[in-house]
């Protein structure tokens, strides 16, 4: 499909053929538009707080891209006879409140009768050319920083199974909900240009996404990735999710793991819903990268480093861990 004439064109500069969150189309020489589009069925119970989530969901594929969000549409397909319509309000409330917080009008959408509520966002958004940040810029000897916790695929299944704690449920629910918008403010500040979000593919599928878009390998410190309180417990009596378990068997082939139990590997590619950014930067601006993204009121942790591209895992770099 990538090779079709309708993919390929002299002003697009990030498209179908890459493995980037967002697609790019140049305008002139300062300007270019960058696009996604992101729903998913609720992964939480209340109806305000799925809005919020799957807004800041959506929007973190334009910040990821280092782009302001301009724009969006929504979409919803809801079963309007089994869920009554003041339901739907209170999701496109939270959706709304959201997108008027990050700056982004919404122009309208569209909606269909379905089986199961879904709802999500077409968005619309700018960036220079020169600014764009991509999956496919790190390069060996840059330090890998993540801006938020991860574990919120195995905490909704434990949510919805009804044994999580109102603190830690809430705590969970408070980083979806939250935008990336400082993140990517501070990265642009500093420059990086390598960058991607961590969302349905969990931390080792978009870290192996950026392996191979890159050319190089990576190596993660698993002592150093931040987790959500009660993931570790939660993992331990088998609330993972069935996207976590598909992740990690899609980059077990790549990735060589130090000596830590099957838990800790679920963890690491457990499915993010809104997850933070996982921003590659040159050594010698980690500590001004922590610093902007500390002004801009973002957690960030050193989690790993870029190295040069090894072919002990297959054709296509490698990752490890310890």
């Amino acid at each position: 499909m990538h090779n079709h004439p309708s993919t390929q064109h002299p002003d697009l500069l990030v498209g179908i053929a890459g493995a980037d969150d967002a697609g790019v189309f140049r305008i002139d020489d300062t300007r270019a538009i960058v696009q996604t589009i992101d729903f998913f069925t609720p992964v939480v119970d209340d109806p305000y707080d799925w809005g919020r989530i799957t807004a800041a969901n959506a929007l973190s594929d334009i910040y990821a891209m280092g782009a302001e969000p301009l724009t969006a549409l929504q979409m919803v397909g809801w079963p309007r006879d089994t869920i009554p319509f003041d339901v739907l309000g209170r999701v496109i409330e939270g959706g709304s409140d959201v997108m008027a917080d990050a700056g982004c009008t919404i122009l309208g959408g569209h909606s269909i009768d379905d089986t199961d509520p879904k709802y999500g966002f077409a968005i619309t958004g700018m960036v220079s050319p020169d600014d764009m940040m991509t999956n496919a810029a790190a390069v060996p000897g840059q330090v890998l920083i993540l801006t938020k916790a991860i574990g919120t695929g195995i905490l909704s299944t434990a949510i919805k199974n009804g044994t999580v704690p109102q603190d830690i449920a809430q705590a969970a629910i408070d980083s979806m909900a939250s935008l990336n918008r400082g993140a990517s403010d501070a990265a642009r500040r500093i420059r990086v240009s390598a960058a991607t979000d961590v969302t349905g593919f969990g931390l080792l599928g978009h870290l192996s996404e950026m392996v191979r878009a890159s050319n190089v390998s990576a190596h993660i410190d698993v002592e150093a990735v931040p987790v959500l309180d009660g993931v570790h417990e939660y993992a331990a009596g088998g609330a993972i999710p069935g996207g976590t378990r598909r992740n990690l068997k899609a980059v077990e082939p790549m990735v060589a793991f130090g000596p830590r139990g099957d838990r800790d590997r679920l963890i690491l590619a457990d499915a993010q819903t809104s997850g933070g950014l996982l921003l590659a930067v040159d050594a010698p601006l980690e500590a001004a990268l922590h610093q902007a993204l500390a002004d801009a009121n973002t957690d960030a942790w050193t989690i790993g480093s870029v190295v040069e591209r090894t072919f002990e895992h297959g054709p296509s770099g490698s990752i490890t861990t310890t």
